[in-house]
């Protein structure tokens, strides 16, 4: 990593949720180049371990907190941790998640409770527990703006058979972002909804993905590093600019 003494997010704090594979791990290693110092939440600490070596091996600062998010208690603390170790926290970025493809009536209600929990769920508790932080930094003058960012999906915005648990879960947090983007106006917390569409990572790996872009193969998908790069891209906007979605879809995917 490069002298980050002048990047966009030096002296700034981020928390990354699902940051132990795919867009979060992704995310977590662009701010950290960003200069800013990035707490690691995932469940997986052996992963998180492997990119903290990552980020600080190239000069960047971290702390990792293992946790299950579908534990409503956690987030609390999670968030508690992360500014116990970095000092404050500017920047939130709420990418875990999980993902189940099938028709209602084959459905497991187990899988479904853990995409409402790790989707929309968790979103809901780190947020609240973020609030207070983000107010704080974006009133204490270092870059006059915090950020709360969620990693929803297309699926969020338009519905297929056999998905639709998962569009459930994702526009509910498209919903809720946008609240809260009303609520937060006049205090300086952006919040901003990336959308992604078919992008190669773990939780795409187990499904069958052929009836939502048939035809197309895999290397023409997205790559985590493509989200990351929209989630910069977001953050490190002026004081005065609020990017507040984007969608991002392979160049190939139809709809």
């Amino acid at each position: 990593m490069s002298d980050t003494t002048d990047a966009p997010l030096s002296g700034c704090a981020a928390l990354v949720t699902g940051a132990s594979s795919g867009i979060g791990a992704a995310t977590a290693l662009a701010l950290a180049r960003q200069g800013a110092g990035v707490a690691l939440v995932a469940r997986r600490a052996e992963r998180l371990e492997q990119l903290a070596a990552t980020i600080r091996g190239e000069g960047g600062t971290c702390a990792v907190l293992p946790a299950d998010l579908s534990e409503d208690a956690r987030a609390h603390g999670v968030v508690e941790e992360g500014v116990r170790h970095l000092g404050r926290l500017d920047v939130v970025v709420n990418g875990a998640g999980y993902v189940a493809r099938g028709a209602v009536e084959e459905g497991d209600p187990e899988q479904w409770r853990r995409m409402v929990d790790l989707n929309f769920t968790a979103v809901l508790n780190i947020s609240r527990a973020a609030l207070p932080h983000l107010v704080s930094a974006a009133a204490d003058g270092r870059r006059g703006v915090a950020d709360l960012v969620s990693i929803s999906s297309v699926a969020g915005r338009i519905v297929r058979k056999n998905n639709s648990v998962y569009s459930a879960t994702k526009h509910a947090v498209c919903v809720f972002s946008e609240a809260l983007r009303q609520e937060l106006t006049g205090r300086s917390v952006r919040v901003g909804l990336v959308e992604p569409g078919l992008t190669t990572t773990e939780m795409t790996a187990g499904n069958d993905w052929t009836p939502v872009a048939p035809g197309m193969p895999r290397e023409a998908w997205l790559r985590a590093d493509d989200i990351a790069r929209a989630v910069v891209f977001m953050v490190t906007q002026p004081p005065h600019a609020a990017v507040n979605e984007i969608m991002l879809r392979p160049t190939a995917q139809e709809a």
